[in-house]
Parts: C-alpha cells; structure tokens; sequence
C-alpha cells in the first residue's frame, strides 16, 4: 500500500528497494526557495543495519512493507539452525545464526522473543530490552580496587562479555540490557 510523506512516522516498516526498514527519525526540513527536504534514519529489519537516507520533494511515495510480530520461544540449536515456536499457533520457525546476528549474545533456551516476519517468512526476532543471564566467569572483586570506576570483567552464559560491579560474582545471575549490553541490576 503506497503511502505520502504526511503518512511517515517513527516505528512504521516501509520498503526501499525491494527491502523492509523500519524508519527510527523522521525529519523535515524547508529551505528557502528549493522543495523541502525530508531526512529518515531508518534501520534495516533484515540486517539491523541503521543509515539515513535524504529525499528532496514530496512526490516520492512509500510502500508499507509487509511486517508482522509474533510472540515466540526459543527451542533449541542444532548446530546449523536456531529453532522458536510461536505461542499462540505453536508454529517453528528456523533462523540462521547470520539471521540472528548480535541477538545471539542474549538468547537462551526458552527466551520469550518477537519473531520479525517479512511476507510470511521469518526473518529476523526482537529481543527484550533486557535479559537475565548467569555469570560464568569474572575475577574477584578486591576492596578498594575503584580505579578503575568499580566494574570488572565478566563472562556469561551466552558467551558475551560485559563489565560488571566488584560485588557482583560467579553463578550470580544479573539483568543486562541487550540494547547496549550494559550490566543494570541483580536478578
């Protein structure tokens, strides 16, 4: 369905070349005797990929990409695919660990993620803006050590690491948030 620039807004999945983006910032700007300039940052559902893209008139006209969002649950990995079941229909879909990308730090067997699909096929999930994860590995925290801002180096479950507060110590489990993959609280 084709759509103006009066029908853009933040968070709306539109196409560009064949492609599905999700626009993240919409801007106008007038300038004076020239047609207005439009500038999007838009972020690509495929490949999370964010860029701006610039537009010199109101004659271009949008498609709105065929975007749906399920809740499902991570399965399992057979070592080839990662398998999620829809929770509503009990579906599986298989995304591929290129696919998946950086949401691979923070997933776990039965995380509860979004499963993005693009023209029916799943393409790609979203996480929740923080998980729980268990701390596998990290040094000792010893008193006084704050040079260095009071944080140290820790390992998770997933494989990701992160810094983490002196306090914090092996099979302690902390919520981290997978927007940044910055340590927020005890779990």
């Amino acid at each position: 369905m084709p759509i103006g620039f009066s029908d853009l807004h933040k968070g709306i999945a539109i196409e560009l070349d064949g492609k599905p983006y999700e626009v993240l910032e919409y801007t106008r700007q007038k300038m004076q005797q020239r047609a207005p300039v439009i500038r999007l940052k838009l972020r690509g559902i495929k490949d999370s990929k964010v860029f701006e893209k610039a537009f010199q008139s109101y004659t271009n006209e949008f498609t709105l990409a065929d975007v749906e969002s399920s809740t499902a649950q991570y399965l399992y990995n057979d070592g080839l695919f990662y398998t999620f079941m829809d929770l509503e229909t009990y579906d599986q879909y298989q995304l591929s660990g290129d696919q998946l990308g950086t949401a691979l730090d923070y997933l776990v067997e039965e995380a509860t993620v979004d499963i993005i699909s693009y023209n029916g096929k799943a393409i790609n999930v979203k996480l929740p803006s923080s998980v729980v994860l268990t701390v596998t590995d990290t040094p000792p925290g010893v008193k006084g050590d704050t040079a260095q801002g009071g944080t140290k180096p820790a390992i998770l479950e997933t494989g990701v690491k992160t810094q983490v507060p002196l306090f914090i110590n092996i099979e302690e489990s902390i919520k981290i948030d997978t927007r940044t993959g910055e340590y927020l609280e005890r779990a």
